[in-house]
């Protein structure tokens, strides 16, 4: 590792300590290394708090004057809701800036490595530049298309079935397994689910504090932010007094709208055939600064949205059981020829706990 990638890994560290609250920012960490020395360092923790480079500033103080700068994404140009970083950069004296990813919002891109550039300040691009990437999927995604990142958790059994015939489903997978989707839950600005995951399984999809496994400051951060939780209920067939609707930022996506709406919010969305247009909800969400939202339902909610070209990645959780022939499948994916398949990406086979994740992503050719 170089002496380039060891700070900036550093600050990609410090960039993680935002995975639960910087949305609709990006998550972003700052180094500030003078004489082979980290003088100052920061990390955004939620929109119209200081950025990172502005935290690193304030902890070097006048030491900043020379020192090089390691940042996780190309320091803002633009006034927001705070002051454009690039310029603090420029003020404070620093001498260098290495960055990690562009700014992938095409109408900034670029320009606060110009503004640094126009100072006399050095700037490098790319350094690990994938790692980066791999931490702002999602608005990386909608800076790009306007539209978040979508996942979808699943849980299936070695032999790749998710509930019983009679629609028994808890629990596949273990205790360990189970805190990995309430963080999963936690850094996702949106939560969907259907109207029989409701129903049958009395799902609320909230965030369980003593699951999360997390430290006290970052559990602090993710109950600061819960996500919207959104079920599809197209018909209108999940009753009031579910679980669902006992707490906060609950959302109901239909196709209609009741009489007398009550203890949640109602989208009324278009319809594809019969059912709510799945492409509108994700559109809605991204104009609603949603960088990533997770999809947590059955086989038929999961696989209308790999039918409609909307998922991203899947995180499968496989438990060390077999549930037979007669168990419900995967995906309702009514697929008849081999040159159908749809083709996956893997990217990691992890342990968790009794039970194995894998995550893959939906390769270019079937997004």
């Amino acid at each position: 590792m170089t002496t380039h990638q060891h700070y900036m890994q550093r600050a990609l560290d410090l960039a993680a300590q935002g995975l639960y609250s910087a949305s609709p920012n990006p998550r972003v960490g700052c180094v500030l290394v003078k004489k082979q020395q980290i003088i100052g360092e920061g990390f955004h923790l939620q929109a119209g708090e200081p950025h990172a480079e502005v935290h690193a500033l304030r902890q070097a103080g006048a030491a900043a004057k020379g020192a090089t700068a390691y940042v996780t994404l190309e320091p803002c140009s633009h006034v927001g809701r705070t002051p454009p970083c690039a310029l603090a950069l420029v003020e404070a004296g620093v001498s260098q800036v290495i960055i990690a990813l562009q700014d992938p919002n095409p109408k900034v891109a670029g320009r606060g490595i110009a503004m640094l550039n126009a100072a006399g300040i050095q700037t490098q691009v790319g350094v690990l530049q994938a790692q980066a990437a791999a931490l702002n999927v999602g608005f990386i995604k909608r800076m790009q298309t306007g539209r978040p990142w979508v996942r979808a958790k699943l849980a299936m059994s070695l032999d790749g079935r998710t509930a019983m015939a009679s629609g028994e489903s808890q629990w596949i997978t273990g205790p360990a397994a189970r805190a990995d989707v309430q963080r999963l839950r936690a850094r996702s600005c949106a939560v969907v689910t259907g109207a029989d995951t409701v129903i049958l399984d009395q799902a609320r999809l909230t965030l369980r504090e003593q699951e999360l496994g997390l430290s006290s400051e970052l559990t602090a951060a993710a109950l600061l932010k819960p996500p919207l939780r959104i079920v599809v209920d197209s018909r209108l067939r999940v009753p009031l007094d579910a679980a669902f609707f006992s707490a906060e930022h609950a959302v109901v996506a239909s196709t209609q709208i009741p009489c007398s709406p009550a203890q949640a919010s109602y989208w009324q969305l278009g319809t594809l055939g019969q059912q709510v247009d799945l492409v509108a909800l994700i559109d809605k969400l991204g104009q609603l600064e949603a960088n990533e939202v997770l999809v947590e339902a059955g086989p038929k909610l999961v696989g209308a949205f790999l039918q409609a070209g909307l998922l991203d990645e899947l995180v499968v959780y496989m438990a060390p059981k077999l549930l037979g022939n007669l168990a419900r499948p995967l995906l309702d994916l009514p697929l008849e020829q081999m040159d159908q398949a749809v083709a996956l990406a893997i990217q990691e086979i992890t342990p968790v706990g009794q039970d194995y994740r894998i995550r893959a992503y939906l390769t270019a050719a079937d997004l």
